[in-house]
């Protein structure tokens, strides 16, 4: 009956609108309640989550992410994609793709990806007769790689909610050739509704121009070399390559660059501390609802439903997938991740998918929850700034989500999509 308690309110939470945070908390005080147990067991619980050392990178990531977004590095970027891809048929398109790539690798967050690159690229895209729902596909998509990068945060909480049973070197490197993969199938796609639609090419400037916009960016994308070389080399650990980032991107936006005022630092550093307290407050009440989840046996009553559906490995993978989905369209990712791992986590283990491969299996359903209405975090914002309307992005979304998808199956039924290059380096 507790199980029964947990489970409906927090799913009458959400269809009321509740949002997703306190939609868990309430449904799990509702059910320590019901327990007669005493609530100091929940916050208990909220405050074990929320201190783990490691956490400390999550501010760090974050607010390294938002230095170089108002300090310049996102034009250089953008700059150096123009001059790669533009010629090409639906060049801007496919620039867009690059750029929100490489800035998702000094990021590390989708829905900073769409709010730095969206509000460059989504207007000029209109601006030169491309449909606004294209621009916003576009975008929204390419940004989704954000999530596997070296700099996402949702690294650390994956490996903390796999309790310690990965490292993040190890997650880190498992995410590069996915995210190689998810960008080569965004890349298909624009070019492919390009080419449908009839946009124009555009002119090639030369290798040189190439060249110098590429020596432009690359201070900023060497953000990423440092933290997967720091961390590799046991120069620093995770919570310490985020601070170097931190450093880095301010060494950049103030001295290299010359972009980062004052007013703009604080820009930075107060959106930096709301987007953590609101990741933090998830992660501390989602470790209550971990808490009671492990309780009544969850992933255990889960493993034998799924095993008494079928058992078969790719059938059970399939069925994760779809679960973790759905939920992803409805629940943040860091809420998913820390409730979803424990339950199916030791599922896709016994059935021979490892530690790293059910993380960037987690993470890429997360991402695409992410462009999923009714929550769609990455689509609302890249909607606002388009100026164009959900239920008309809805419609043409399919190539850039069938190759999205594509890219999913592919990690998830081959394994060395993800395994391939840590089992290459640190094995």
């Amino acid at each position: 009956m507790a199980l029964t308690i947990l489970c409906v309110s927090f799913t009458l939470l959400l269809l009321l609108g509740v949002p997703v945070a306190f939609s868990i908390g309430l449904s799990s005080l509702a059910t320590l309640f019901y327990e007669g147990l005493p609530l100091a067991v929940g916050f208990q619980q909220m405050i074990s989550g929320m201190n783990p050392f490691s956490f400390l990178a999550i501010p760090f990531f974050i607010f390294a992410g938002e230095i170089m977004m108002y300090g310049g590095i996102a034009d250089k970027i953008v700059d150096f994609a123009k001059s790669l891809a533009g010629h090409v048929r639906g060049g801007l398109g496919m620039s867009n793709v690059l750029a929100c790539t490489l800035f998702g690798g000094v990021s590390g967050s989708p829905v900073a990806d769409v709010s730095a690159m969206g509000a460059v690229l989504i207007p000029q895209m209109k601006k030169e007769g491309y449909d606004a729902d294209y621009a916003v596909n576009v975008t929204t998509h390419a940004s989704l790689v954000g999530a596997l990068m070296p700099t996402s945060h949702n690294l650390i909480i994956f490996t903390l909610a796999a309790s310690g049973k990965v490292s993040i070197a190890a997650l880190i490197l498992a995410g590069i050739v996915p995210a190689i993969v998810l960008t080569i199938c965004n890349l298909v796609a624009a070019y492919a509704v390009a080419v449908k639609r009839g946009y124009p090419a555009g002119t090639f400037p030369g290798w040189a121009v190439v060249g110098h916009s590429f020596v432009q960016s690359l201070p900023g994308l060497f953000v990423v070399v440092i933290i997967i070389v720091g961390i590799l080399s046991g120069a620093f650990t995770a919570t310490e390559s985020a601070s170097v980032a931190v450093l880095w991107a301010l060494f950049l936006a103030a001295v290299v660059y010359k972009k980062l005022t004052r007013e703009q630092l604080m820009k930075a550093a107060s959106k930096a501390v709301k987007s953590t307290g609101a990741v933090l407050l998830l992660i501390g009440i989602s470790s209550m609802f971990g808490y009671l989840i492990g309780l009544y046996g969850v992933a255990e009553l889960t493993g034998n439903l799924l095993s008494g559906f079928s058992s078969t490995p790719w059938v059970i993978f399939l069925c994760v997938n779809v679960i973790l989905f759905v939920l992803g369209t409805f629940l943040d990712m860091a809420a998913t991740i820390l409730i979803c791992t424990p339950i199916f986590l030791p599922i896709c283990q016994q059935m021979g998918m490892s530690t790293e491969q059910f993380g960037i299996v987690m993470l890429i359903n997360c991402a695409l929850g992410l462009n999923t209405p009714p929550v769609g975090t990455t689509q609302f914002v890249g909607c606002t700034i388009g100026g164009v309307s959900v239920g008309t992005v809805m419609k043409t979304i399919w190539p850039f989500y069938g190759g999205l998808i594509a890219a999913l199956m592919l990690v998830t039924y081959v394994p060395s999509f993800s395994m391939w290059l840590p089992n290459l380096i640190l094995k």
